[in-house]
């Protein structure tokens, strides 16, 4: 899509078209009844907008027979907005909410607030079968199942193969081509998102489990921030004084570095697979020279840990149809109707089987690729705490051309460490 995935968390690639047209589904989101009547009960869908998602809710409720009727609602593009509004009626035991589109960060927040139902016998079953490691890690809460992974999405570094003749396997051999680039008077720019927002929270992750290091403690409840979460800080530091970044990389966000690498000004891109088809229909010729990889690493030798976003269902503790609304999460999401979104929509499955399948070579040509990252994630601090923690961290990292590395982890520490004794905050 060519619109910005508002919060790198979790913003899916999508086709160019996707979010003009997702714009027209937007529909009211007044608390709708759940067939309560005694007639075919109604499961309410709060999902974020997706061009195609209604196709898939066509297919379950065919499949469904009559035992009840999904109605998907749209909610708000922006993702705090869709969290303010589902935080707000959850708070207030609204019954009129059946199946959640959750962003994989607050998984652990609704859980913990008792406002989503846990998975168990069956349908947990069915979820965790197939399904990859990162994604579901993603969807539990204190080692129980409370969400089902429904699409992810991973970054990767996208680079001018008439420029490079290989993409650069660490930050710093990056860093060097661009330079040595600079030098020779060619587009040599290392382009990606360093904006306050959840988009430099994302990179400083991927940079600090690349580094082999922790943010918090293995049990969520602690600040840690060692030695590989320091070392990220100056690598973050190093790159963001290089010479090599956009001057606008401090205030960069996912789309308008996709338009600046499109209009040749970048050598190399670290972004969302979104910007693929973008390229193709904007700049079809630069996109006969650009080729993808891993996003590099931190050490030589060993590979990175690019952090996943995605999407995870769960079902309303208030939910006055908990069976039907778990059944319909499950079609909604089974390995036919991830294909589906996958080629349609843009939205990488969370089912590895999926990507086997013949139809997702087109659509994915760099499928192999994002299925070799997503094997070897990295995911973000799992914590009902983390909106607080994502907010404090990317005000303390802004600008990175300011991080002092070790004085900026004490930094991040206490905030941290504070964030987590509020737990989740509502809006």
């Amino acid at each position: 899509m060519t619109t910005v995935p508002d919060t790198a968390a979790r913003r899916p690639a999508g086709r160019a078209a996707a979010a003009a047209a997702a714009l027209a589904l937007v529909a009211p989101l007044a608390a709708c009844g759940s067939g309560g009547d005694g007639g075919v009960p109604t499961i309410n869908l709060y999902y974020p907008p997706e061009q195609n998602l209604q196709k898939v809710v066509d297919t379950c409720n065919t499949q469904a027979q009559g035992r009840y009727r999904i109605d998907y609602r749209v909610l708000p593009r922006e993702a705090d907005e869709q969290r303010v509004q589902m935080v707000r009626r959850l708070a207030a035991q609204d019954n009129g909410m059946d199946v959640l589109g959750l962003d994989v960060t607050w998984t652990q927040e609704f859980a913990s607030a008792k406002w989503i139902r846990e998975w168990t016998g069956q349908d947990k079953a069915e979820v965790e079968q197939g399904t990859l490691g990162g994604p579901l890690d993603t969807a539990r809460y204190e080692d129980k199942l409370y969400a089902a992974p429904k699409n992810t999405n991973v970054q990767l570094l996208w680079y001018r193969s008439d420029l490079v003749s290989q993409p650069p396997k660490t930050w710093d051999e990056m860093i060097s081509a661009a330079q040595q680039l600079k030098e020779q008077g060619k587009p040599y720019q290392v382009l990606t998102m360093g904006a306050q927002y959840e988009g430099l929270v994302v990179l400083y992750n991927t940079l600090a489990e690349s580094a082999g290091g922790k943010i918090l403690s293995d049990d969520g409840k602690k600040a840690q921030m060692d030695a590989g979460a320091v070392r990220a800080l100056d690598q973050l530091k190093k790159f963001a004084t290089s010479g090599v970044t956009s001057p606008s990389f401090s205030n960069a966000l996912e789309d308008p570095v996709r338009l600046e690498f499109q209009s040749g000004k970048g050598a190399f891109q670290v972004n969302w697979p979104f910007v693929y088809p973008a390229l193709q229909e904007a700049n079809p010729e630069l996109a006969k020279n650009v080729k993808w990889a891993r996003v590099p690493g931190i050490d030589p030798g060993t590979p990175s840990k690019v952090t996943i976003g995605g999407v995870n269902l769960a079902v309303s503790t208030y939910s006055k149809h908990p069976e039907e609304s778990f059944e319909a999460a499950r079609c909604l999401r089974n390995a036919e109707n991830q294909k589906f979104s996958a080629v349609n929509d843009g939205v990488p499955p969370t089912i590895e089987a999926v990507y086997d399948d013949p139809e997702m070579t087109e659509a994915y040509p760099m499928k192999e690729t994002i299925l070799e990252e997503l094997k070897e994630p990295a995911v973000r601090p799992l914590t009902p705490a983390y909106q607080s923690i994502s907010t404090v961290m990317s005000a303390i990292l802004s600008p990175p051309s300011a991080i002092r590395p070790e004085q900026t982890a004490d930094e991040l520490r206490k905030a941290i460490s504070d964030a987590l004794e509020s737990k989740g905050v509502l809006p």
